[in-house]
């Protein structure tokens, strides 16, 4: 209804919402451990080849009979922690029968190029995975325990080594056994 300046005193009700009080901007809490990665104008070099497998014998062995563990493994790294290793490893699995899982997969490795910067190389992602499936995969294992973490240990167990006295623990040494 317009208002009429007839001389009629009423006054149509205000339909607009009280103005709201202004709050404090939304902050995102932190991660429990969020690496640091510096802004890199130049793509970086990948610590290995693609081509490299037998520089880590045991995720080697691991990737070509079992592929889906090593994916597992990476993917909840690469994903910090909010995809799990058995759940990526089961989606992997299931796309592998269809013959699709590089479609999965090269999406992983994407993330772990951003993550450090790396140069996507030799070729795209996408046929990396395609042509190289399990040697991509091992590169991004090998890739990931070079930048610090071990993909066998989780994500939870990573970000407790890192956060233990500032600082990633040193290995413990297996002493040999004696007769």
């Amino acid at each position: 209804m317009c208002p009429n300046n007839t001389g009629n005193s009423r006054s149509a009700p205000s339909t607009a919402p009280p103005a709201a009080a202004p709050s404090a901007p939304y902050a995102p809490q932190p991660m429990p451990f969020a690496p640091t990665v510096p802004v890199v104008n130049k793509p970086n070099q990948w610590s290995t080849g693609l081509c490299s497998c037998f520089e880590d014998f045991s995720s080697c062995a691991t990737t070509c009979c079992c592929p889906c563990i090593t994916f597992g493994q990476n993917a909840e790294i690469i994903d910090r922690g909010t995809t799990s290793c058995i759940g990526a490893g089961l989606v992997y699995y299931m796309l592998a029968h269809a013959c699709c899982s590089c479609i999965y997969t090269y999406t992983y490795r994407k993330k772990l190029r951003s993550l450090y910067g790396l140069k996507e190389e030799p070729c795209a992602d996408f046929f990396v995975h395609c042509c190289c499936h399990f040697c991509a995969i091992c590169q991004e294992y090998r890739e990931l325990q070079n930048q610090g973490f071990d993909p066998s240990l989780g994500w939870l167990t990573n970000v407790d080594s890192f956060n233990r006295d500032g600082a990633l623990a040193p290995p413990t040494i297996a002493t040999p056994m004696a007769r």
